[in-house]
């Protein structure tokens, strides 16, 4: 299906690199600005020129003659000064990555740098963004959230990698293939003890879905399932961050007049934290007072 869109507006644009975020599934999440400019652009770069090729398809944007060339990781270094000539000779060039935001988990991060560093144009066209839409969605603190990329392949690395992601006092986003969740689970589990965590499955697409709990009840949940799609993970912050002492101090202060419940869901409230891993800190000290 094409959706044409009425008063999209192709105009001249300034000289200049385009960042156009675009959808992580559903095509409708485009903005009407990223239309203009893929519409506009006098060069169109992207990570996969198929989907891109694919998208403006979809909302009736012609590429009319235009030049469509690929940048990812194995061809960057020569495709570049390509580019930058182009921008330097005063074209606007559009790059897209293959879904979402360029530039997070994407290989445009060169390719900003090499135009920053001429002294050219870098133009953010906003938009869709995996790490924030489960961010959002998980029900997790998002005061302060850290993206973590992807888990590296080999083990030792990867148990580096998670020690020196657990003292870090933000909600954690992490990306990783269905094929190896699970043991990313168990690893998480493991190393970061039971943190409250939502694994997010083919966000914005037909089969979204959400599963909420602590990291080990995740890794026995996500055991027997063949798991498909793209995955993010996300962690709630360790009882061992500079938070814990301010959660400590307003449950104290809270439980010395409400029920255990009523404290909890008050708390959580006001520090934007999980109701259930308030309600289990709150139990604790309860506990702790009766004994």
């Amino acid at each position: 299906m094409v959706e044409w869109f009425v008063g999209l507006e192709i105009s001249p644009l300034a000289p200049g690199l385009y960042l156009v975020a675009t959808p992580i599934g559903a095509a409708r999440d485009i903005t009407l600005r990223a239309l203009d400019v893929l519409a506009s652009a006098d060069v169109l770069a992207a990570e996969d020129t198929r989907t891109l090729r694919h998208l403006m398809q979809i909302h009736g944007i012609p590429l009319g003659g235009r030049p469509l060339l690929a940048y990812h990781d194995r061809n960057g270094a020569a495709a570049r000064p390509r580019l930058l000539e182009m921008i330097g000779a005063g074209r606007s060039v559009a790059y897209a990555s293959d879904a979402g935001t360029p530039l997070v988990s994407d290989p445009g991060f060169r390719l900003v740098q090499s135009v920053r560093a001429e002294g050219l144009a870098v133009t953010a066209v906003p938009g869709p963004s995996a790490v924030l839409a489960a961010l959002t969605v998980s029900g997790l603190s998002t005061d302060r959230f850290l993206f973590a990329g992807f888990p590296p392949a080999a083990k030792g690395a990867r148990k580096t990698w998670l020690q020196d992601l657990k003292p870090v006092p933000a909600t954690l986003v992490v990306f990783e293939s269905p094929r190896r969740v699970h043991r990313l689970l168990l690893e998480m589990a493991e190393a970061f003890g039971e943190r409250e965590a939502a694994v997010c499955r083919e966000l914005t697409k037909r089969f979204e879905e959400v599963i909420s709990g602590s990291l080990g009840e995740l890794a026995v949940h996500t055991a027997n399932r063949t798991l498909k799609g793209e995955m993010a993970v996300v962690v709630g912050r360790g009882q061992d961050s500079p938070l814990a002492a301010d959660l400590e101090a307003a449950l104290e202060s809270a439980l010395a007049g409400m029920s255990v419940r009523d404290a909890s869901e008050s708390v959580a409230r006001a520090m934007g934290l999980p109701r259930r891993q308030v309600y289990q800190k709150a139990l604790r000290l309860a506990g702790d007072r009766n004994t």
